[in-house]
């Protein structure tokens, strides 16, 4: 699973994208320019950018070499109709990781994801670990102990960040703006609502019902 931003002014392409990704376990943002992106892309951190090369307010090329220049290095698939080798070395050179020309079969485009996403480089670890606590982010897998826990997309984000910064106080700003990003009306009750909840789901399988510890006027710590 990846926290994807989509640029693309086409909607309706962008809804077919962002559903068929969404049900594959995806956290997509959909955005229609190139203004709007760079205001996501500052605000918030992402995974994979999906991005269209020609947007009204910014070109997404623009965009791309902006977020290289600042030193970003998620993961970027420009999307385009532009189908010349001359427009296709410009996009690698602003800094695509890769090209897909439209129109596209829409499983084609999962197969470039997953191969974006599979590249050592993009993420910190494959695994990662906490006491009994094993997350599994190539497989979206966690383990507590040998026994496999279920959980939502939202729990499994919440948990991957919390193990990312192990031993940290992670401020409930932070958990928020990772996991919910532009949605506006969630709030700290929410948070908390899915920690407990993880902490019983963890606690189910015979983990420390504390793993995730509460810090007062800052938000949480794993570990």
């Amino acid at each position: 699973m990846a926290k994807i931003l989509l640029v693309e002014d086409d909607e309706v392409l962008a809804e077919q994208i962002a559903s068929y990704l969404a049900a594959r376990g995806h956290i997509v943002e959909p955005v229609f320019d190139g203004l709007s992106a760079m205001e996501m892309l500052e605000a918030f951190k992402y995974d994979l950018l999906i991005i269209d090369w020609g947007l009204p307010g910014l070109a997404g090329v623009s965009v791309v070499e902006k977020l290289r220049a600042r030193g970003e290095d998620m993961a970027i698939l420009m999307l385009t109709g532009k189908d010349r080798i001359e427009e296709k070395e410009t996009g690698f050179s602003a800094g695509a990781d890769d090209y897909l020309t439209k129109p596209f079969d829409i499983r084609e485009l999962a197969v470039r994801i997953q191969a974006l996403l599979r590249r050592p480089e993009k993420f910190q670890a494959e695994i990662l670990r906490s006491g009994d606590i094993e997350l599994d982010q190539g497989r979206h897998r966690v383990t507590v102990g040998k026994e496999e826990l279920s959980l939502q997309p939202k729990e499994f984000q919440l948990l991957e960040f919390l193990m990312r910064h192990q031993g940290e106080a992670v401020s409930s700003k932070d958990l928020l703006d990772y996991v919910w990003s532009s949605e506006s009306a969630v709030s700290s009750e929410t948070l908390y609502t899915y920690i407990r909840a993880l902490r019983k789901k963890i606690a189910s399988l015979g983990g420390d019902p504390n793993a995730i510890a509460t810090v007062h006027g800052v938000g949480y710590r794993l570990g």
